[in-house]
């Protein structure tokens, strides 16, 4: 039995928190864990990965180009469940393999990526303008692939808006494994991807190139939007990569500080935000999204960190 069912936003606090400490001392197995706990894990997890790679996007204004992406990669995992399909019997359940679905999302990021930049500096057009020709391209052509091909299943829906309800453990291990990859590529190249944020120029000079840590990024942003996307969508996941690095930024100019309130912000949305989700199913039986409810705290703290940040330098006239 879920020891969650019934409990309040404070009771669920409480619980957790015991819960997590006989989870560290031995009292309580990885297999024991709550859908709750579970969903609590994988969304930290995944704010984490994102604030790593978002704080970048954000420093080199890429935003834009993730959205594209998280709206692109749809057409790679549409073509990946494609490849993974193992019987066309309107009976039988296809499994995706991951590492598939992971090569076709990244191979999509790239040429998301790729497109962009071919319009952009060699057909000189607006790089706004090339993104948006590029992602509702991909975009549109991953809906048509999707109407097609799987108009009897549910993988448009899930990809889009994600299914916090339909984790498990393994998922806890992907995520994971996603975040460790992400976290060992920043860390080694960390001063290299500062460097060539905010000074490309600079980084030139120093045979440090902008473009080729502009493709990792981008590659290490589809790799982390595949993970997640089971949990979120491909398109909430674009709130968890900027939302808690913009907040941060306005409350320090510190790189490391940032990044640090960054995480902070996006995991305590993570945590209170499935919290919320079950008081309101346990006192008003609403059953509302919870990938929804976190993704509209990160909104408020961004409301909260702008407020504060007007209040220290004076509201403009």
């Amino acid at each position: 039995m879920n020891p969650y069912s019934g409990k309040t936003f404070f009771q669920f606090i409480e619980i957790f928190f015991s819960r997590m400490g006989n989870l560290l001392f031995g009292k309580l197995t990885f297999s024991d864990l709550a859908t709750d706990e579970i969903q609590v894990i994988v969304l930290a997890l995944i704010s984490l990965t994102s604030s790593l790679i978002g704080l970048f996007l954000v420093l080199r204004k890429m935003t834009m180009l993730a959205n594209s992406l998280s709206h692109t990669i749809l057409l790679g995992i549409v073509v990946a469940y494609l490849l993974s399909a193992h019987s066309i019997s309107k009976n039988h359940e296809v499994q995706i393999s991951f590492n598939i679905l992971l090569l076709a999302s990244l191979v999509t990021g790239l040429m998301t990526t790729f497109f962009t930049q071919f319009f952009t500096h060699v057909l000189k057009l607006q790089e706004d303008a090339s993104i948006g020709l590029v992602f509702t391209t991909f975009f549109a052509l991953g809906i048509v692939l999707v109407t097609i091909f799987t108009r009897n299943v549910h993988i448009g829906t899930e990809a889009i808006m994600g299914n916090v309800d339909a984790l498990h453990r393994d998922d806890i291990r992907i995520v994971f494994g996603t975040f460790l990859v992400n976290f060992a590529v920043i860390g080694l190249f960390f001063n290299q991807f500062t460097l060539t944020s905010f000074d490309p120029a600079f980084s030139l000079s120093m045979k440090v190139s902008p473009h080729l840590f502009g493709y990792l990024l981008m590659v290490l942003t589809a790799a982390a939007a595949i993970s997640a996307f089971r949990a979120v969508g491909v398109l909430l996941f674009l709130a968890f990569l900027v939302g808690p690095v913009l907040s941060a930024r306005l409350l320090s100019n510190r790189l490391h500080t940032v990044l640090i309130l960054a995480i902070l912000i996006g995991m305590l949305s993570s945590f209170f935000g499935v919290a919320l989700s079950r008081h309101f199913l346990s006192i008003y039986q609403i059953p509302l999204s919870t990938a929804g409810i976190v993704v509209t705290l990160i909104g408020v703290a961004f409301l909260g960190s702008l407020t504060i940040h007007l209040l220290q330098k004076g509201i403009p006239k």
